[in-house]
């Protein structure tokens, strides 16, 4: 566990979907980006004005499978296309946290690309995450 975590700067919050968690491990580095809301304008003289939108921090996961199982690919893929559940862009649920062991309230940030190494090898390359809260 580090000594910092997406979890110490995030509240918590109740997801759309709560019934299960998403809990796929992913096989690759899991990358966290974070950043803040600040808009940053440049002169033409190259003077800078920052202003901030907000203190709040935004965190976004990439995630990738490289070889899942077909139930695993499979789970991922519902959670994506099922309208009860992450419903593509447009839902919240709860993911679980590789490295960290925190249940984190997440939407899907990006489209959803699986590949079928015919018959038994699936993976999905690369997806992300926002992160929006954690579960309490």
């Amino acid at each position: 566990m580090a000594a910092k975590e997406m979890y110490d700067y995030l509240s918590a919050l109740v997801a759309d979907y709560t019934a299960t968690e998403l809990n796929v491990k992913p096989q690759r580095v899991l990358v966290e980006h974070g950043t803040k809301n600040i808009v940053v304008h440049i002169g033409d003289d190259g003077s800078e004005e920052r202003i901030a939108l907000d203190s709040d921090s935004i965190f976004h996961v990439d995630l990738q499978w490289d070889v899942l199982t077909a139930a695993d690919a499979g789970t991922i893929f519902d959670f994506f296309h099922d309208s009860t559940k992450g419903n593509g862009k447009g839902r919240t649920f709860y993911w679980v946290h590789a490295t960290d062991g925190h249940t984190y309230t997440v939407r899907f940030n990006s489209e959803l690309p699986r590949s079928i190494s015919m018959p038994e090898f699936h993976g999905v390359t690369s997806i992300q995450f926002k992160v929006l809260g954690y579960k309490t």
